[in-house]
């Protein structure tokens, strides 16, 4: 039987060391030991294949709660915490199981039977991010980018707008832009600006064969002559 790949992640040391090698014992393959909820939600964009998230629900942060609800395509999670008050709302979220700590191996082995007996999830890095860290003072602030409507470069610096504001971002090129999230529909429309289409809410013809793009909070954007079929054709004009 082919080992199923799983995360962890647990502010306790002991426990997650613990949980770590319980589910060695089992077969599984522990591709990441994360000490919080801050850590599973940077480590998510750039993520390995992981077929199972093991997450407690009390810690500092964000609760495993609140990152569950963050995954992308509702990868499965079994919350492991010490208190059973908080069942009800794990089963609400949809988590698979919810095992008492201190975990036993029986009890463990149980919960994995039912991961297997699941329909085949997608693994967490099959589909592209849908976020990214953005700087933010002295730490990071994580962006949707659903919510984003384009990114910027200037002076080898790539900033994101997300809702009318831009946050700077660690990329230097829209080219890594590109690359941090393949399969997705960004149009580069100038030399320095990469567009999410769907971000467009409106457009006008300027001369030249160029277009006026309004995208959130009243913000123009102007797409060059051979980016404007391509923008026009994703927008069915």
């Amino acid at each position: 039987m082919k080992p199923l790949r799983v995360a962890l992640a647990d502010d306790e040391p002991l426990a997650r060391a613990r949980l770590a090698r319980l589910l060695r014992e089992a077969g599984c393959e522990v591709v990441a030991e994360l000490e919080d909820g801050p850590s599973v939600l940077a480590w998510l964009p750039d993520a390995p294949p992981v077929e199972v998230l093991f997450l407690d629900i009390h810690m500092p942060g964000a609760t495993g709660l609140e990152v569950m609800a963050e995954l992308p395509d509702r990868l499965p999670v079994v919350f492991v915490t010490a208190f059973a008050e908080h069942a009800v709302r794990a089963f609400e979220a949809a988590a698979v199981d919810y095992v008492l700590k201190p975990v036993s191996a029986e009890r463990l082995g149980k919960s994995l039977a039912r991961l297997r007996d699941q329909p085949t999830a997608p693994a967490l890095a099959s589909a592209a991010p849908t976020r990214f860290p953005a700087k933010a003072g002295d730490g990071h602030v994580f962006l949707e980018l659903r919510r984003t409507s384009h990114f910027e470069v200037e002076d080898e610096i790539v900033w994101a707008w997300c809702g009318g504001s831009r946050f700077r971002t660690g990329w230097s090129t829209l080219a890594e832009v590109e690359h941090a999230f393949p399969g997705t529909s960004l149009l580069r429309i100038q030399r320095h600006l990469l567009l999410r289409p769907e971000a467009v809410l409106g457009l006008r013809p300027l001369e030249g064969g160029r277009a006026a793009l309004r995208v959130a909070d009243g913000l123009e954007l102007e797409a060059s002559r051979t980016a404007t079929p391509k923008l026009k054709e994703w927008l069915g004009l």
